[in-house]
């Protein structure tokens, strides 16, 4: 679950991080309101949405007066925000923080993260802040100082003063450092988070250290444990289809595919998107049911899949092991009987119960295609999907 800049800030001074004064405003005239509350000097107004790059789409504006911050955030209201990370339709702006400006004599990068080829917390850092991390990893991964971290010891003292000489800072910004890289490592271990982010992390022209940015994403796995933060969370930043698979307990993702996919497992999730690729296609979701797999579950699933208007086939892979094919089966129909499905579909079960629940396909009225094996499934899903008339068929 991601969250807010003006979030995320409020979580990372509860960990001693130092941040400028800001707060968020739902109108341009608050906007304005808040300007002058902070002292009327120059200031920042920053659209909130859950995506980088804001800078560089223009929903941040440095402004001098009352006036001008009313005017950005009258501007910036009610858009649509359109970065490197949204996709051409972009993020709906609510809220902006207003947020007293700050000199910045160098900038820097520092993360920290689950290093999953490592398996390990990770802290992350870099010389070169305001740009975007991956960025600075693919063109000079060498510069990247990195650091792990044993999540029940947190960071010592030490690794945070490496992590200030790696960094150049100079000597009497190393206690400042060495406190704030500690309180970043505690609000990712404490909070359950999968990212804690602060880009860009300045120092002053007076050798103090200024979070000027900051991101946090939730573990969703985590989040019985801080349901607080759990109401946090900002359905209008999200995928509506994947806003609707969450209220069902599905894990879905949106794809730039043709080819819906509805499958029980994320290991055959992945190994099914690969198959459509290996045939030429492309996935446009992927989308797991889970192991308990009801009729309710997959006619919400069929239902979310026919959201997206690329769709042109739909591949479900099932595996009947805690729940049995046939069982599968039953609610594949009910569901498709529900939903009035409009594009092609292909249908390959597996397990306990298989012969059962493939008689029950088989002697169906709904057309459908049945495949026995998950390579046949998706080249028969990737050559339906690249049929102009999106014809039904039936394989036997």
């Amino acid at each position: 679950m991601h969250l807010h800049e003006y979030q995320a800030k409020e979580l990372l001074v509860r960990y001693a991080v130092p941040i400028r004064p800001g707060k968020v405003a739902s109108s341009a005239e608050e906007a304005a309101r808040l300007f002058t509350a902070l002292g009327g000097h120059r200031a920042a107004v920053k659209a909130q949405v859950h995506a980088g790059g804001r800078g560089k789409a223009g929903g941040v504006a440095l402004v001098a007066t009352a006036a001008e911050a009313q005017a950005a955030a009258r501007r910036l209201l009610g858009s649509r925000l359109v970065t490197a990370q949204t996709g051409p339709n972009g993020l709906p702006v609510h809220k902006v923080l207003v947020e007293t400006a700050c000199e910045a004599a160098r900038e820097f990068y520092l993360g920290v993260t689950l290093d999953r080829a490592e398996r390990c917390v990770t802290l992350i850092a870099s010389k070169e802040g305001g740009v975007s991390i991956e960025e600075v990893a693919r063109r000079s991964p060498q510069s990247l100082f990195r650091e792990r971290i044993d999540p029940c010891l947190g960071l010592h003292p030490f690794e945070a003063r490496r992590l200030a000489y790696e960094l150049a800072l100079p000597a009497s910004a190393f206690r400042a450092m060495t406190e704030l890289a500690a309180g970043l490592t505690r609000c990712f271990i404490e909070l359950d988070c999968s990212l804690v982010e602060v880009n860009p992390l300045v120092l002053t022209p007076g050798n103090e250290l200024v979070a000027l940015d900051g991101k946090i994403t939730l573990d969703d796995n985590g989040l019985f444990r801080h349901p607080e933060l759990a109401a946090w969370r900002d359905p209008s930043q999200e995928d509506e289809r994947e806003v609707a698979a969450h209220q069902y307990g599905l894990s879905y993702v949106a794809l730039d595919g043709a080819i819906g996919c509805m499958v029980n497992g994320a290991g055959l999730a992945m190994a099914t998107m690969d198959l459509i690729k290996l045939h030429g296609g492309e996935p446009a979701n992927f989308l797991d049911v889970g192991g308990n797999a009801t009729p309710e579950t997959v006619t919400a699933a069929f239902e979310i899949i026919e959201r997206d208007a690329n769709i042109r086939a739909i591949l479900v892979n099932i595996f009947g092991g805690i729940v049995q094919c046939d069982v599968i089966a039953r609610g594949i129909l009910a569901a498709v009987e529900t939903v009035k499905l409009k594009v092609p579909l292909v249908v390959r079960l597996e397990g306990t119960n298989v012969e059962e629940g493939r008689r029950l396909l088989k002697n169906s009225p709904i057309k459908m295609t049945t495949a026995a094996s998950l390579s046949e499934a998706a080249r028969l899903a990737v050559e339906l999907a690249g049929e102009s008339n999106h014809n039904d068929t039936r394989l036997r």
